[in-house]
């Protein structure tokens, strides 16, 4: 059987458009005209908290499943910027794999989902050790395997940039999959400040301010922001957040520290997939045209789709629930073929 592709996604008039996939991806309206089984995966998840090094406390939800003899392997799922585990799109994957005999692991990033109290020091999105040395938690505690990621926009960034060093690491990723990642977020920072529809950097704003607001109700000892600060655009909060926060000088360093743009997943050591949309209008599809690929990445760039939409009809169920299933088994099986032969 061959594998769905980009190309292979028909939307129906008007969700063509990759404005109203974008706001119907993450809308109060698609949850509830979702069927049931999109859901299946909160059914008996067990809470848990796993150990991102350091001290560092990230917490996340465990679903074992119960279709088969023995799992597939085990699914981990990256939610997006302010997304969590009970995220739409990824309760809707989760559900789908689960239904496929793996057992899920959705993990929630440092002050996202109900964490903030965790951990003192704010999230940012250059904290990509943390998140691969509670992936070496998670391969360890669920010992399933394959084990292979799949992330949503900046979980997809974080999922190939973990990627790229679990193999240096040890720890023992057979599978990435990216939908719509973050690849050069100096443009894409520009992007929603330049060329995208004003209530996208609004959604987000509110968003991340909320989160902020979360924090600092955790840690009142703590001043993260002056009110001043809080009242500025996108790109003004985030240099803020950048000077006061990190170790980086500027700006541009910080956005470098986590791009993957250009040649870097040229050292990419395991299969990938990367799924994007044209009319993505949150995250540029120039920096996806300039990438530099091995022949080990799927580069696969779809006409519709928004981002991290690919919703098929006026059901709201998403084409990238069977993209992502096909590529998973398809790892699966050849893992098993391997340990037969």
């Amino acid at each position: 059987m061959s594998l769905l592709r980009g190309v292979d996604f028909h939307p129906p008039w008007p969700l063509r458009s990759g404005h109203i996939q974008t706001m119907l991806s993450s809308s109060g309206v698609r949850r509830m005209l979702l069927p049931r089984a999109a859901q299946r995966v909160l059914e008996g998840a067990e809470a848990v908290v796993v150990d991102g090094g350091g001290g560092v406390r990230l917490t996340g939800a465990y679903t074992a499943q119960a279709v088969q003899p023995k799992a597939r392997g085990l699914a981990v799922l990256f939610h997006g910027w302010e997304g969590s585990v009970d995220s739409t799109y990824v309760l809707q994957t989760g559900s789908r794999l689960l239904a496929d005999g793996w057992d899920i692991f959705r993990l929630n990033f440092r002050d996202h989902g109900d964490s903030h109290s965790l951990n003192e020091a704010l999230f940012h999105s250059c904290r990509i050790d943390e998140v691969i040395h509670a992936l070496g938690d998670i391969a360890q505690r669920w010992p399933a395997r394959p084990m292979a990621v799949a992330g949503f926009s900046l979980g997809g960034n974080f999922a190939l940039r973990a990627a790229l060093q679990t193999s240096r690491v040890g720890i023992p990723l057979s599978y990435v999959l990216a939908v719509c990642p973050i690849i050069d977020p100096g443009e894409g920072l520009f992007s929603l400040e330049e060329s995208a529809p004003w209530f996208y950097q609004a959604y987000f704003m509110h968003k991340w301010r909320r989160s902020l607001q979360a924090k600092q109700a955790a840690f009142p000892q703590h001043e993260y922001f002056e009110l001043t600060e809080l009242k500025q655009n996108l790109r003004g909060l985030t240099e803020a957040m950048v000077l006061r926060h990190t170790d980086f000088k500027t700006l541009q360093q910080y956005l470098d520290g986590y791009s993957v743009a250009d040649d870097a997943l040229m050292a990419m050591q395991i299969p990938a997939t990367i799924l994007t949309a044209r009319d993505d209008p949150v995250i540029p599809v120039n920096a996806f045209e300039r990438l530099r690929v091995p022949a080990n990445v799927e580069l696969d760039i779809a006409d519709h789709g928004g981002h991290c939409g690919f919703i098929r009809g006026y059901g709201m169920t998403s084409f990238t629930d069977d993209y992502i299933a096909q590529r998973f088994n398809a790892i699966a099986d050849q893992s098993a073929e391997r340990q037969t032969g």
